[in-house]
């Protein structure tokens, strides 16, 4: 499938869009996606219940034998139960997270034609964007984002990093440097818990791919008809986001119900992308998730998203699929799974769903 050079439709900017009275039609979700705003709803947990998804302290992995397996235990069940989960003691400098959150809050505070000139197209997605698929018609979702390509470094492409502000450049590259560091430990730990060889992870994933994705959601004058970013799990291996510690806008799928992050401070969320739930035959499971907005005050995110080498096949790992089970997933590179995302935007978890072997 050929990447589709050009976007349907004018682009316009959301950051534009921030002081208007009403949002346009084409960000109003049909009454079912809209996000029910109201607690005591099934969109979030009754007033007064306190529910977030797990913290694990990773410090522990360095501790005690008794540390490390409590550290172990609490990422195989978050992966089980979740597929979510937050992350503290990570080795990763809280100086350095805020360093590179102000600056790429900076760079979104820049006159338009500043970033105009990073402009993107569906072709590579890498550069200034503010939609996802590339359906003409399409309900949008009430965000601008940064893409960039970090891994592997061949085909990492320097022209589509901001100049501006002056320390983006270095900071990014330490902080993404520092976040595949960090995906490495996830991995090992991942696949410990999977009853495998540390490596498993690693050896499956080739020459891994790395992306960062900077959300910026600008305030909503009526938050309650639209989104952020629709329903979806990550099309990749997994992903660390550093969250908005300032206002909460993340939502993750439990059940019938929409729970509503409550970040951590210094911590790092982490969530199992598709391929991982693939490779595991399902044992470790992708989940959705979406953002909503408000309308008080902007949000800005960093999602770096830690992804097996584009060409190998991703299937079922053999030393999961027992004598009284089968695969549950047929074989696809990631660079054929990607393209669905790019072509129709997020939708649920249909991508991960079509892949399922018919019994």
């Amino acid at each position: 499938m050929e990447a589709i050079q050009e976007w349907p439709e004018p682009i316009v900017r959301v950051q534009t869009l921030a002081d208007a009275q009403v949002i346009p039609d084409r960000y109003i979700k049909p009454p079912s996606q809209r996000p029910n705003l109201n607690p005591g709803t099934p969109s979030s947990p009754p007033t007064g219940e306190a529910v977030n998804i797990p913290v694990i302290d990773l410090g522990g992995l360095s501790g005690s034998a008794a540390a490390k397996q409590a550290s172990m235990l609490a990422v195989s069940n978050a992966c089980r139960d979740w597929g979510f989960f937050q992350v503290v003691n990570h080795g990763v400098s809280p100086e350095l997270m805020r360093r590179v959150r102000e600056a790429w809050r900076e760079f979104f505070y820049l006159p338009l034609e500043a970033k105009q000139a990073y402009a993107n197209s569906p072709a590579t997605f890498e550069g200034y964007g503010s939609r996802i698929g590339v359906q003409k018609g399409a309900i949008l979702d009430w965000s601008d984002y940064f893409f960039l390509h970090l891994l592997p470094r061949s085909i990492k492409n320097c022209d589509k990093w901001p100049a501006l502000p002056a320390s983006l450049r270095e900071t990014t590259e330490s902080y993404g440097g520092e976040l595949a560091k960090l995906c490495g430990v996830i991995q090992s730990v991942m696949s410990m818990t999977l009853g495998l060889d540390e490596e498993f992870l690693s050896r499956e994933f080739g020459e891994a791919g790395a992306c960062l994705r900077v959300n910026f959601y600008p305030k909503c004058p009526q938050p309650d008809l639209t989104l952020g970013l629709s329903p979806h799990s990550d099309p990749g291996g997994m992903t660390i986001l550093l969250a908005d510690e300032r206002v909460r806008g993340l939502q993750v799928r439990k059940g019938d119900a929409w729970i509503t992050v409550d970040p951590v401070p210094n911590a790092f969320i982490v969530n199992i992308g598709d391929q991982i739930q693939v490779l595991t035959n399902a044992t470790y499971k992708s989940v959705e998730h979406r953002v909503i907005v408000n309308a008080a005050t902007e949000r800005i995110s960093l999602a770096f998203f830690y992804n097996p080498q584009d060409d190998l096949l991703i299937k079922p790992a053999e030393e999961l699929v027992a004598p009284y089970t089968s695969a549950l997933y047929k074989p696809m590179s990631f660079k054929e799974y990607k393209m669905y995302m790019r072509m129709v935007g997020p939708r649920g978890k249909s991508q991960v769903d079509s892949m399922k072997l018919v019994a």
